[in-house]
C-alpha cells in the first residue's frame, strides 16, 4: 500500500503523449530517500491549473502528490486539514494528481475535476475520501458508485458525466502524470513544503516543517 478551488483552460497544455496503462506498467519501483530538488524539478511542482485549498497568496505552500484511491492519502487528509486550520491564512495546499491505483484513481480524478467545474470541489473531495473503502476496493470501482457518492457532496451527476470526458480533464491527467515522473514521486502521499521535500516522512515531521516555514515567513 502506498504511503506517503473552476477548471482553468488547459487545452494549451497538450497531452503528455503516453497512455495511462503503459504509465502504470512502466512506473519505476519505490526509492528509499528523496534527494535535493533539481531546478527542473522545482519548476514543475506547481502548475497554474492545480487545485488549491486555502488562500492562493499564502506564504507557505504544501504540495501534495495525491491519489484519491490511496488509503494513506485518506488517512493524512485530516492531518493536512488540521495543519491548515492551525496556521490559518499562512498555509495553502496544492494538489497534484498521482493515479497510482489504476482505473479507480483515474475515475475519481475525473469526478474531482467535474466537481471543480461545478465549484463543489472541496465537499466532493470530502465525500469521496469518506467513502473511499466503498468505491476504491481492489482498484475496481463499481459502475456509477463514485458518482452516487459525489452527488452527496453536491455534484450534478448528469452534468458530470460529460465534464469528466472533457479534453481539459484528459490534459490535466496526462500533464500531472508527466510531472510525477519528472519529480520522481514513487509513493502517495508525497509532500513538499515550500519546495522542500518531506524527508523523513511522517505526521510529526510534516507539522514541524510547516511550522518552521510559517515562522520563517513571519520573521
Amino acid at each position: 500500500m502506498n504511503r506517503r478551488g473552476l477548471l482553468l483552460s488547459v487545452l494549451g497544455i497538450g497531452a503528455a503523449g503516453f497512455g495511462g496503462a503503459a504509465w502504470y506498467a512502466t512506473r519505476p519501483q519505490p526509492v528509499a530517500e528523496a534527494g535535493p530538488l533539481a531546478p527542473e524539478v522545482n519548476d514543475v511542482l506547481i502548475r497554474p491549473y492545480s487545485p488549491i485549498l486555502g488562500p492562493e497568496t499564502a506564504p507557505v505552500t504544501i504540495v501534495e502528490f495525491f491519489d484519491p484511491a490511496c488509503e494513506a492519502c485518506r488517512a493524512f487528509h485530516p492531518v493536512v486539514k488540521d495543519i491548515m486550520a492551525e496556521h490559518g491564512d499562512a498555509v495553502r495546499v496544492v494538489i497534484r494528481y498521482t493515479p497510482f491505483h489504476g482505473e479507480a484513481s483515474v475515475e475519481a480524478i475525473r469526478v474531482l475535476e467535474a466537481a471543480r467545474m461545478q465549484d463543489v470541489f472541496e465537499p466532493v473531495l470530502e465525500a469521496v475520501l469518506r467513502e473511499q473503502p466503498r468505491w476504491a476496493s481492489h482498484g475496481t470501482p463499481a459502475p456509477g458508485l463514485i458518482l452516487e457518492i459525489a452527488a452527496s457532496g453536491g455534484l450534478d451527476v448528469e452534468a458530470a458525466r460529460t465534464q469528466m470526458l472533457a479534453p481539459g480533464v484528459v490534459a490535466v491527467l496526462n500533464h500531472d502524470r508527466a510531472d510525477v515522473e519528472t519529480v520522481g514521486v514513487r509513493q502517495t502521499p508525497t509532500f513538499f513544503v515550500n519546495a522542500k521535500p518531506l524527508d523523513p516522512f511522517g505526521e510529526a515531521e510534516l507539522r514541524r516543517l510547516v511550522a518552521a516555514e510559517v515562522a520563517a515567513s513571519q520573521s
